[in-house]
């Protein structure tokens, strides 16, 4: 469906709203945006090319009131992720993927569209606030909640090799309690916590995953972006469990044997094309190194037992 033409001249009234209401507060709501992100942004936002979507609501009446809520509505949002995923990072992750630094408001152009009312996305490095058909002014203050936002985010072109998602889970689910393990093994084996390593694998088993996903008929859950971080320590978890069930922290000779067959004390976690004795996952020493594995069609299934057989390993 073709656009609307835009909007060549405004009454009066809506003059005056778009002056008093929205291009004497843009300002500072730019300031508080950039504040908030720690990068200048601005914000571009077309009046003429929005109004003729006003349908008989708020926004016919108070074209410059319903921008401007729009964008608080936006940064409000962006304030509550900030404080919720990490400040910092989450916020380095906005100006890394939204790289232009400009907030703006648009039509939702994909039919049929892909919110209720409204939502967002990332365009050409610009983070857009998107309205619906038929829906300017409705819903306003949610267009940038999570369940929108954080898509829209994985969704951005990103020449990384893990996406947005996965990165975050990596940040909230796997490096802060990931310590917690290593240690555990460390002092079942005698050693100090910067002898032990813990190979995660992150980017091969994203581009497994990724690639095994995109199969017909895959097993592969839906999910398994957001799991990716708090599943890898699941199975670092699971083995520092079942090194504990074998007492190898307290019983010498299991510890020694432990320690011959793995001696590069490194433990890692991969995705394999094919189990070598068990459905689901199992683990295996190689070359020093002991692997947590499973397939791509089995990965997160039945990770408590993925070290189940390590006396047999060692």
């Amino acid at each position: 469906m073709p656009r609307l033409p835009p909007t060549e001249k405004f009454p009066l009234a809506i003059r005056k709203n778009l002056r008093d209401e929205w291009e004497n507060h843009k300002a500072d709501l730019e300031k508080q945006l950039s504040e908030l992100l720690g990068e200048i942004w601005t914000i571009d936002i077309n009046p003429n090319a929005i109004w003729p979507y006003h349908g008989d609501g708020y926004a016919k009446e108070s074209l410059g009131s319903c921008i401007k809520s729009y964008v608080e509505g936006a940064i409000y949002q962006l304030r509550y992720l900030s404080g919720r995923y990490g400040d910092n990072e989450f916020n380095k992750e906005i100006n890394t993927i939204c790289h232009a630094h400009v907030l703006t408001l648009d039509l939702e152009e994909n039919s049929p569209p892909r919110f209720s009312y409204g939502g967002c996305d990332v365009l050409d490095g610009k983070l857009r606030i998107l309205f619906v058909e038929g829906s300017l002014g409705t819903n306003i203050d949610y267009c940038l909640q999570e369940n929108n936002l954080l898509p829209a985010l994985n969704a951005a072109p990103d020449d990384r090799p893990l996406s947005f998602t996965v990165r975050q889970g990596i940040r909230m689910d796997y490096e802060p309690v990931i310590g917690e393990t290593r240690k555990k093994i460390a002092e079942m084996l005698g050693k100090k916590e910067d002898e032990i390593k813990l190979t995660p694998n992150f980017d091969d088993s994203f581009a497994k995953l990724s690639a095994a996903i995109k199969v017909k008929g895959n097993s592969i859950r839906d999910d398994w972006q957001n799991n990716l971080g708090s599943f890898t320590y699941k199975y670092f978890e699971g083995l520092a469990s079942q090194m504990n069930y074998l007492k190898v922290g307290e019983d010498d000779l299991i510890q020694e044997g432990f320690l011959e067959a793995v001696d590069k004390c490194e433990m890692a976690f991969r995705i394999v094309d094919k189990l070598e004795y068990d459905s689901y996952c199992e683990v295996m020493v190689k070359d020093g190194v002991l692997y947590v594995q499973s397939t791509a069609a089995s990965w997160g299934s039945n990770i408590d037992y993925a070290a189940s057989k390590l006396m047999d390993q060692l």
